[in-house]
């Protein structure tokens, strides 16, 4: 099991949005081009929502949780937080 993952999310306010960028995902948009459309994180206007390579402990435990129990090149289906409703990418 690796302790690093590198990852990519979109962060909205509501559950609501998080659904229609899903949607967006599946009609085949770019989860990059999403981030920077949408994510209310500075990551998604800087970076096409990377957040680069992180370890177990560094971000929230519901975030975490989902990021590590995803498969490389997965994508979630929205994951609540205290900031809000995350998409999130495990890029490896």
């Amino acid at each position: 099991m690796s302790d690093k993952v590198n990852a990519s999310h979109i962060l909205v306010e509501h559950e609501h949005e998080a659904k229609d960028i899903l949607r967006k995902l599946d009609e085949g948009v770019a989860f990059e081009e999403l981030a920077r459309d949408f994510s209310n994180c500075p990551s998604g206007k800087q970076a096409g929502g990377s957040l680069g390579e992180f370890g177990r402990g560094q971000m929230v435990s519901e975030f975490e949780t989902a990021t590590f129990a995803l498969e490389v090149g997965a994508v979630s289906g929205p994951v609540k937080t205290q900031f809000g409703h995350h998409i999130i990418k495990r890029n490896s």
